[in-house]
């Protein structure tokens, strides 16, 4: 081939879309047509003499590599895949044409950037995994983790945290965070000066890049670590809250770089886990409904009966002994007679908020109708323990209650059952506990008495 053809056949390969490449046996570029301007950002001039291996997107060097060598071993490869780094940082989808010439000991391949595809392609797979995790996470955490591991496989992802917002604290919590060597996010306002707090408020994607920081508010600040060359936000909204929180990827790498395109990514997918999270808020919400007293926020009959059950499914040889308290509040009717509804639900609220003041780590007090509350006592040290603890209450509860300035002074009469004396099942000792309270109240009240033992009973 004379030059005049040679001239004309390079002519020809830069005139099309795909980038036509040779490299030689020590992998380094010895032609690339002008196409690669265009898919990869470089002129040719840039690539040649250059390590292919060095363009390839780090987490694909090693399969790019075995597939080398079965080019090499004589294997034509059509189809093959991989991703590269343009100049500019962005990452780009290729499909590869490559055979070995023998005779000229060179890889020849055709490469056709895919990216606009393999983008559409990961956006419907990605919709597709949220909605299921969005049923198959336990929790919200669970649900994070997922969404995580979703959108790292759409772009850089190993920094990445959520904030939700809470309208009842005007408060932004962090419940999932990953951050190279930072601790958890605290609590804090909505109108802090943070990235992930601009966002929320204004409701539109902030993305910030190591050469557009003068485009940012001067009073932002970077919500973790230090100085970030990548931060891409963008807000959580659903149809009914509106904006309910933030995802934040972030990168202190200067290799990783966030555009335009990821911003348009990671909205679409930021719709559907918005979506996922109001639905497993409200899950959560149902879940907490069915398990405790609409009034005093404490758990309900039903849990507390769980509980005990959960306490005595262990293994009989081994099972930790437990107390139950049945208490009743002396004098509650007159209150609520004389001062009405409103006056006994707030006595009732405040009753609770002590109960729980009395109560240890373990130890769990619910509501369970009226004015009775339970009180499971967990593994106590002895049944001399469940007394004190009844003791406790007493005092707690002796004290005059502020009901919107009347003062009123109640008691509580207190029974008291110990597993496994007086019953092996939650009926039986909730029953014992209750005839024991009872027993307290004929006597008197404001006092406590042991149940009587009642084997078999």
């Amino acid at each position: 081939m004379n030059t005049n053809d040679s001239a004309f056949l390079t002519d020809v390969l830069d005139l099309l879309l795909d980038v036509v490449c040779v490299v030689d046996t020590a992998g380094r570029f010895v032609f690339v047509s002008g196409a690669c301007e265009r898919v990869f950002g470089y002129a040719a001039g840039e690539m040649i003499g250059q390590p292919m291996i060095d363009f390839v997107f780090p987490a694909d060097r090693p399969r790019t590599l075995n597939a080398v060598d079965e080019i090499v071993a004589g294997t034509h490869k059509p189809h093959f895949e991989n991703r590269y780094l343009r100049k500019d940082g962005q990452i780009v989808h290729i499909m590869w044409s490559a055979q070995w010439s023998p005779v000229r000991q060179m890889r020849v391949a055709v490469a056709r950037d895919v990216t606009e595809r393999k983008r559409a392609e990961s956006m419907r797979a990605a919709l597709h995994a949220v909605s299921e995790a969005a049923f198959a996470a336990r929790d919200l955490v669970a649900l994070f983790q997922r969404v995580h591991h979703i959108i790292g496989e759409l772009l850089p992802a190993a920094n990445f945290f959520v904030a939700l917002y809470d309208e009842t604290t005007a408060e932004l919590s962090f419940p999932y965070h990953a951050d190279d060597g930072f601790k958890v996010l605290a609590p804090r306002p909505l109108d802090s000066d943070t990235l992930s707090a601009e966002v929320i408020r204004t409701g539109r994607a902030l993305l910030r890049t190591s050469d557009a920081r003068a485009a940012l508010p001067a009073r932002v600040q970077l919500d973790v670590g230090p100085d970030s060359l990548a931060w891409l936000g963008v807000p959580l909204k659903t149809q009914k809250k509106g904006v309910i929180g933030a995802l934040v990827v972030q990168s202190y790498s200067p290799e990783v770089h966030y555009a335009e395109r990821d911003v348009e990514l990671l909205e679409f997918v930021c719709a559907q886990v918005a979506a996922a999270i109001e639905r497993k808020q409200i899950e959560a919400w149902l879940l907490h409904a069915s398990q405790h007293d609409a009034l005093t926020g404490l758990p309900n009959r039903e849990r507390l009966q769980e509980r005990m059950r959960a306490a005595l499914d262990g293994p009989r040889g081994h099972a930790a002994p437990f107390a139950l308290l049945y208490l009743d509040l002396d004098m509650f009717k007159q209150v609520n007679d004389r001062l009405g509804h409103a006056a006994g639900d707030l006595l009732l609220q405040q009753t609770a908020r002590r109960l729980e003041a009395c109560m240890r780590g373990s130890d769990t007090v619910g509501r369970v109708g009226g004015d009775e509350f339970l009180v499971l006592l967990d593994s106590p040290a002895a049944p001399q323990q469940a007394l004190e603890m009844a003791e406790r209450i007493l005092a707690a509860l002796g004290r005059p209650f502020d009901l919107g300035g009347e003062v009123v002074s109640v008691s509580p009469s207190i029974g008291v059952a110990l597993w496994p004396e007086h019953g092996d099942d939650p009926t039986r000792l909730i029953r014992h506990a209750d005839e024991a309270m009872y027993r307290a109240k004929r006597e008197g009240g404001n006092g406590f008495r042991l149940a009587a033992s009642a084997p078999g009973s």
